[in-house]
């Protein structure tokens, strides 16, 4: 059977997944609110996917869940469950679902044990995706991503401005991805999926769970610029907003053993390290072109 793909959702994420695909060689189309994407791939409007959805054999869902629970369920359900040649779905979750651990390690087989209200809502729009594929009786994909980090978001644009702060809370790490890793991995688990009809999770993380203060550490080096002096947690913790505070409040190591078992996916960037460098020489080559481009002229 002939591969078409829907991507709904043109964020930071959507747009590498589809540019990703498509450079794989993957038919693929865009599911937009605006109904333009300035890529490269038919674009459809979110109000009527219909035609697109009719094509679909492998959808990726990349918006977050609003008050009404997932939008694209709410809205689109009756055609998602009339889809007739659809049998892949990829819903990009967050590794929040997992709520604090105190810094253990934990695994795609481990419960889900959220208590953030954000957690909480992603949960349950795992769970409605779930029902959705039992009853398609398609495969689906829990890709649960830790912090999503590339080009034009990373540390590099706070060092830059000036805001970089370096957090010191002894103990704490967080799981992170290069945008490019993720949509590498989506496309993975497209090409080899899990049991129809269940659901399977997997791990966007790179290989190192790491400290915010290294990577900022890091991207100073980086850039050979002084890294921002090194700031306890409690002190600031009182200019952080609730959502950073609530960020900040969980504590957990994600691994992806499974992952890569399970798709034969591995992270080309696989710590901060690697991707803060290939961010660096991106950023430059392109500055690099541009001067060439004026220096044509």
């Amino acid at each position: 059977m002939a591969r078409a793909l829907v991507v709904f959702g043109l964020g930071y994420s959507g747009r590498a997944i589809v540019e990703a695909a498509r450079l794989a060689g993957w038919p693929v189309a865009a599911v937009s609110r605006s109904g333009a994407s300035g890529l490269a791939v038919p674009t459809v409007p979110f109000a009527d996917p219909t035609p697109a959805l009719a094509e679909a054999t492998h959808i990726v869902l990349t918006a977050p869940p609003g008050e009404g629970g997932d939008p694209v369920l709410a809205i689109h359900r009756a055609a998602l469950l009339s889809a007739p040649r659809l049998a892949w779905v990829g819903y990009l979750s967050t590794t929040g679902v997992y709520g604090d651990r105190g810094g253990a390690k934990v695994s795609e087989t481990d419960a889900p044990t959220p208590t953030k209200p954000q957690s909480l809502s992603r949960r349950a729009a795992e769970e409605a995706w779930e029902e959705i594929a039992a009853r398609r009786g398609v495969a689906l994909d829990l890709i649960r991503l830790g912090g999503i980090f590339g080009p034009g978001r990373s540390p590099f644009e706070d060092l830059r401005a000036g805001r970089a702060r370096r957090i010191i809370k002894p103990g704490h790490a967080f799981s992170r991805i290069h945008v490019a890793d993720l949509a590498a991995l989506v496309l993975a688990a497209a090409a080899r999926p899990g049991e129809r009809g269940r659901a399977r999770v997997l791990h966007g993380v790179d290989d190192e769970p790491a400290p915010q203060a290294e990577v900022v550490l890091e991207a100073a080096r980086l850039l050979g610029v002084p890294p921002p002096p090194e700031v306890p947690f409690a002190d600031a913790a009182q200019m952080m907003s609730p959502m950073e505070l609530g960020f900040w409040s969980e504590n957990r190591r994600v691994g992806n053993a499974l992952t890569k078992q399970a798709t034969g996916w591995a992270p080309r960037y696989p710590s901060y390290r690697e991707g803060l460098a290939a961010i660096l020489a991106e950023e430059r080559g392109e500055r690099a072109r541009e001067q060439g481009k004026v220096g044509r002229a």
